[in-house]
């Protein structure tokens, strides 16, 4: 990767363990492409505006935004409807997130290769 891994947090104070996870998941992401540019994460914490301080259950919100010759992929992962209450999980939130990026990844790397076949012209 031609840039460090960029780790940001919103409504959590960071976390060097959280940090590690992260940047162990960006490597896994590299065995896939070699021509990662750069990688920015952004792991927030929404506080509803409730009278109590210490609400439990609130969603982690993940955004993986990787460039990569010629294009930047982004995985963002808003819970919402029955999922939400996985993503309380800051492990949870990560992986769905960076397979969700995995994914994008493996397509980018099959349309650079010419792997992905074109639509049968009818």
């Amino acid at each position: 990767m031609q840039i460090p891994v960029q780790i940001t947090f919103h409504g959590l104070d960071p976390s060097p363990a959280i940090e590690e996870r992260v940047r162990e998941k960006v490597a896994k992401l590299e065995q896939f492409c070699s021509d990662i540019i750069s990688c920015r994460v952004t792991i927030e914490l929404h506080h509803r505006n409730t009278s109590n301080q210490h609400r439990k259950g609130e969603p982690y919100h993940i955004t993986v935004d990787v460039t990569v010759p010629g294009d930047e992929l982004i995985a963002k992962q808003d819970p919402k409807g029955e999922n939400i209450h996985a993503h309380e999980d800051i492990g949870v939130a990560l992986r769905d997130s960076f397979q969700a990026m995995e994914r994008q990844i493996k397509e980018y790397v099959q349309r650079r290769r010419g792997d992905v076949k074109k639509s049968a012209e009818g």
